[in-house]
């Protein structure tokens, strides 16, 4: 009996010292340059699955990918959605107004810095501290990187998934197909050698697989 007993407090002191996070982050980077400014609604469908998907505790930012994307100020929205439903709804709406006011305003970059878009996600995620860290991408994977600018160096990505979304192939893809698979491994093999997990999902009828492991 006595034992019966150890083992049952053992088991509550476990439990209550589990200071593991459950909750989830997700950061999602919006390609500004050139023409993939037309695929703005398509995003704004993305982050429209995303706010229904998350739970409270859960954290959204959404950031532009510009000339210069490791800045605070290309965040366009960011929440950790309250427990109170009518709080959560009401950080909801306004997370929306925000996208679609930046849709309706967004003009396209010269540059597109993928690399420091994703530095700053990685950046906002650790300080943010969620259980489960998700980067989603959505661009052609084509980075131009403003003359100066380093970033020629590994990104830690240690327990962050990245997926990419939407990769729309280039007219140049169309000519050497081979241009569109060399961009996608080279991304795939940043992404894995700083330690994170790759995925790539064109099909948006299949957003449900964003946020799975």
């Amino acid at each position: 009996m006595r034992n019966i007993i150890k083992i049952t407090l053992l088991i509550i002191l476990v439990s209550c010292t589990d200071t593991t996070s459950h909750s989830r982050g997700v950061y999602m980077l919006m390609d500004t340059s050139g023409t993939y400014t037309n695929e703005i609604s398509k995003a704004q469908s993305i982050i429209n699955y995303l706010l229904a998907a998350l739970q409270p505790g859960d954290t959204l930012s959404v950031a532009r990918v510009d000339s210069a994307s490791f800045s605070e100020k290309d965040i366009i929205a960011k929440v950790t959605f309250d427990g109170r439903p009518s709080v959560a709804n009401e950080q909801k709406r306004k997370f929306r107004e925000k996208v679609k006011a930046f849709a309706k305003s967004v003009k396209g970059s010269a540059y597109t810095d993928i690399s420091g878009g994703m530095l700053q996600a990685v950046e906002y995620l650790n300080e943010a501290g969620p259980g489960e860290k998700t980067i989603l991408i959505f661009s052609d994977l084509k980075e131009e990187i403003k003359k100066g600018h380093v970033r020629d160096f590994p990104i830690q990505l240690t327990g962050f998934r990245v997926v990419a979304l939407n990769v729309t192939k280039l007219r140049s893809d169309n000519i050497n197909p081979k241009e569109y698979i060399d961009r996608l491994d080279n991304w795939k093999k940043i992404v894995t050698s700083g330690g994170g997990t790759w995925k790539v999902i064109n099909d948006l009828d299949r957003l449900d697989k964003i946020l799975e492991h």
